[in-house]
């Protein structure tokens, strides 16, 4: 028929479409697709080692845990999955760690065959939640609207390059285990992703146990974790100006330093809490005591590997687990949690207030008050999800307090860490911390401003009253 549009033209004008009136729903379509579209696949039996269909929750569970780049498994994730299964899992967390947003975004750019200014701001929006709230935003960004090509060019070469190289300098240390020359490379690149995108499952049955003295392996998978937790937009602003940290962005300076602090209080924490623990670090001499704890300090950032039992930890420190894990890693980066910047805009506006400022700063810079809004929202929006999934989960299973809270803030933050707890779940709990590791994923943000209104503006001010607070 004249005038009928091609097929292609027709999806590419409906991509457009879709994102143009709201990219925070056009992205959260695509995870969710994703998703599904990994859930089919590890149905299959040819995903399975045995050979058998896996049941819906196991699948579903998996494809969300692999996506969002979790780490949680209901399933033996070493024995379970066949060499195609392994492959769907190593793809799947690459395609994870990219965010949902940038995700959205090129996936726009292969339809559109273009990167606009919408999917230019929703890649942008990736390194800065209020450019979905608001578009293009005044202050300094570590990475701005010009420079989105060259961000998603980082993602790719970066995670490329950092994988690679810890994947290399793994192989020698496996073969000196004995570790056969193939099972040495694949275990090694294997590792190496799951490092860098903060994802934490192993490919042996027996996890880290055989290297839990090697101090070397153990040195490099914290190595990933911490660049991959970082942010992209913060491995980009330094490697355009490495020696230089004057010119780097007030967001990479919040990222570094605070990400530096909570490594060692974390440390420090699980070193004075852990020390009479005969399960964990209790009769060890200093170093190893030192370095376990800062490997477990590390990884409760969103790493999810261990070298102890976690479920042996004493309460107390599951409490200090549960904090570092909740606040996560960097903005835009493979880690979860309500993200460093937010902790650290929190804490700026504690002490302005407590000094009587007006205003908030740090590093020679103003911090504008609706960057505090934002963080205030992302950080109740956490705290309800967690909340409302533990008081779900506790219902469920009537397990240990302890336990339910660590796995659910483990699921929220796409940390990785079990108690164990997991793997027990009876097939209602594991849909509701498959939705809490979706929503900690997908961002508390991007959710928000994705159920609601964004473009509706408001044409009138209300009178002003102050309420008493505190």
């Amino acid at each position: 028929m004249p005038g009928r549009r091609p097929p292609l033209v027709a999806l590419r004008e409906a991509v457009d479409d879709v994102s143009r009136r709201s990219p925070a729903r056009f992205a959260i379509l695509i995870f969710t697709s994703l998703i599904l579209v990994f859930t089919g696949i590890f149905m299959l039996p040819i995903s399975a080692a045995d050979g058998r269909i896996t049941p819906v929750a196991d699948s579903l569970f998996t494809a969300v845990s692999v996506i969002c780049v979790t780490g949680l498994a209901t399933v033996d994730m070493a024995t379970h999955w066949s060499v195609f299964g392994h492959v769907v899992i190593f793809v799947g967390v690459q395609i994870g760690a990219i965010g949902v947003l940038t995700v959205a975004s090129i996936l726009g750019l292969v339809v559109s065959r273009r990167l606009g200014l919408r999917s230019r701001l929703m890649a942008a929006s990736d390194t800065n939640p209020l450019r979905v709230h608001a578009g293009p935003v005044p202050e300094g960004q570590a990475v701005r609207l010009g420079e989105v090509g060259g961000l998603l060019r980082t993602v790719a070469v970066s995670a490329l390059a950092i994988e690679f190289v810890i994947g290399v300098l793994l192989i020698p240390r496996m073969l000196i285990d004995g570790i056969p020359l193939r099972d040495a490379l694949l275990d090694s690149f294997y590792y190496a992703a799951m490092a860098f995108t903060n994802t934490g499952f192993t490919p042996n049955a027996a996890g880290l146990e055989p290297f839990a003295n090697d101090d070397f392996f153990l040195a490099l998978l914290m190595l990933g974790v911490f660049l991959g937790s970082i942010g992209f937009p913060v491995i980009y602003a330094i490697t355009r100006n490495p020696l230089h940290p004057r010119r780097w962005s007030l967001h990479v300076k919040l990222t570094l330093v605070t990400t530096l602090i909570l490594l060692v209080a974390g440390t420090g924490l699980f070193m004075l809490l852990e020390f009479d623990n005969p399960e964990t670090f209790g009769g060890k001499e200093a170093w190893p005591t030192v370095f376990g704890s800062l490997f477990l300090s590390t990884m409760t950032r969103s790493g999810g590997f261990s070298t102890v039992d976690i479920a042996q930890l004493h309460d107390s420190s599951l409490v200090v687990a549960d904090m570092l894990m909740f606040i996560g890693g960097g903005s835009a980066s493979t880690a979860g949690g309500i993200k460093v910047t937010t902790l650290a805009i929190l804490f700026l506006a504690a002490v302005a207030e407590a000094r009587g400022k007006r205003s908030m700063e740090a590093f020679g810079r103003k911090i504008p008050s609706d960057v505090l809004r934002l963080s205030v929202s992302v950080a109740l929006w956490g705290a309800t999800i967690v909340a409302v999934a533990t008081i779900v989960i506790l219902q469920i299973t009537k397990a240990e307090l302890s336990h339910v809270l660590f796995e659910v803030i483990s699921a929220f933050a796409t940390c990785g860490l079990s108690t164990g707890l997991t793997g027990d779940l009876p097939d209602p709990a594991k849909y509701v911390l498959a939705v809490t590791m979706w929503m900690g994923r997908v961002g508390t943000v991007t959710l928000a401003v994705a159920l609601a209104n964004s473009q509706r503006r408001q044409l009138f001010t209300r009178p002003e009253e102050r309420p008493i607070v505190g």
